[in-house]
């Protein structure tokens, strides 16, 4: 997480993140640009791939990890013929194969690879092993041997087959799957070796590449305008509770919704409004609905209804605390 200087922020911005930066990079370059207290994002995107990089700012934080839990969405290029050390076009060649796979071949291998699997990941990646980064090691020559690890993987479709040595795939997947561990089986399953060569994600959660601004449109110039008003931040934020929209909504009255703030539990079969059906979470999360105002997230907990996750706290009631 950012560290914490300058004005109270509260919002979503999606960025349209560009080759080259980290996705901390980015946190932090928009931290600055919008003199935000703090900051976060819901998601990394290493430095060679691109796309949809929610940036998370005050209140919005505490939704990241509803953000970093969603769906995702991703579209890349497997180069065909050579593995690499960071199965992507980053790291040096390992092995090659002249076996060129043809469309069918590897239409053939995707069921395999679709679902609840177990995939290892790159050895270039952030896992820490003894306590060390995996990505340490291997820079150092010593490469870890990482255990496959459960990963859901709900669809991966070839799109398109450019030339021989190219094709090209869009994936939807679950939380902490590697598309650089994808592009490898792909290839390895069908025979010969392979890496990415272009990444994009295309979404994350709700948010997707309609939502994103890219860089060059974001004023990134502070010296003009530096007051305390939502109109000058260098572009709009979505709101705070956008990120919460895929979860169930539960209508709460005034004083159902300060319980809920003030951190008492409601009988769920005296609520005003029934509770939706469970939420896709699995966990029997709703979003507490004022009216068209998020004030959080609750769930049942041993037969009473719970704040989760509040974005709102007693000010927001102005002080008053419940009977």
């Amino acid at each position: 997480m950012a560290k914490k200087y300058g004005r109270e922020v509260d919002g979503w911005l999606i960025l349209d993140k560009p080759l080259g930066p980290t996705s901390t990079d980015m946190v932090n370059k928009m931290r600055w640009a919008f003199n935000a207290k703090k900051a976060g994002h819901g998601g990394t995107l290493d430095p060679l791939a691109s796309g949809v990089l929610p940036i998370a700012f005050g209140k919005a934080t505490r939704t990241i990890p509803y953000i970093m839990d969603a769906t995702k969405k991703y579209r890349f290029t497997l180069s065909l013929g050579e593995s690499r050390t960071t199965d992507d076009r980053e790291g040096e060649v390992l092995f090659t194969s002249d076996h060129r796979p043809s469309d069918e071949e590897i239409r053939a291998v995707l069921p395999a690879l679709t679902g609840d699997v177990m995939q290892v990941p790159p050895v270039f990646s952030a896992l820490r092993v003894g306590g060390q980064r995996a990505y340490d090691l291997a820079r150092a020559g010593k490469p870890p041997e990482l255990p496959p690890r459960p990963a859901r993987i709900d669809s991966i479709v070839l799109v398109d087959r450019p030339d021989r040595d190219t094709a090209v795939f869009e994936v939807q997947s679950g939380k902490g799957v590697y598309m650089r561990s994808i592009a490898r089986d792909i290839a390895l399953a069908c025979g010969t070796v392979g890496h990415i060569s272009v990444l994009r994600r295309t979404k994350c959660g709700p948010f997707d590449l309609s939502h994103a601004k890219r860089i060059d449109e974001i004023r990134l110039d502070k010296s003009s305008e530096t007051v305390d008003n939502a109109d000058t931040l260098p572009v709009s934020l979505l709101e705070v509770g956008t990120a919460l929209v895929d979860i169930p909504a539960l209508a709460v009255t005034d004083e159902e919704g300060r319980i809920l703030v003030w951190g008492q539990s409601l009988d769920p079969d005296s609520l005003t409004y029934p509770l939706p059906v469970s939420s896709h979470f699995g966990s029997n999360v709703w979003r507490a609905m004022l009216g068209e105002h998020v004030l959080g997230l609750c769930s049942v907990q041993n037969g009473r209804l719970r704040a989760v996750r509040m974005l709102e706290n007693h000010e927001f009631f102005g002080g008053q605390d419940v009977d």
